[in-house]
């Protein structure tokens, strides 16, 4: 089916659709500085207009790249806690336009 949202790829082929904070979790877990030395998020288009990769540093740590044409976007970080890049991806993956789908609204009942 694929994903409705974006997908996670690693280096090493594994892929989970609209990963939860727990998967983004595991599969950083999983990288290493040998074979699966990233992870890339991304919408599952052929042109995607935002992405994040989290990729092992050499000296130790992880840096982590955010991409966002659209708001004209671009931070690279460091750190050293899977929990802590698990839980700011998570945050700023709910952020992303995802065109196509219908945004949400409030709506007063």
């Amino acid at each position: 089916m694929g994903a409705g949202y974006y997908g996670a790829d690693s280096e090493n082929g594994d892929r989970v659709d609209d990963p939860s904070e727990d998967s983004l979790f595991m599969l950083i877990s999983d990288l290493n500085d040998s074979d699966n030395t990233f992870v890339v998020i991304q919408p599952d288009q052929d042109d995607p207009l935002w992405f994040a990769s989290v990729a092992v540093r050499e000296e130790g740590g992880y840096e982590i790249v955010r991409r966002d044409t659209t708001r004209n976007e671009h931070e690279v970080t460091t750190s050293a806690s899977i929990n802590d890049i698990a839980h700011d991806l998570i945050i700023w993956l709910a952020g992303r336009h995802f065109p196509g789908l219908p945004t949400s609204q409030a709506n007063d009942f």
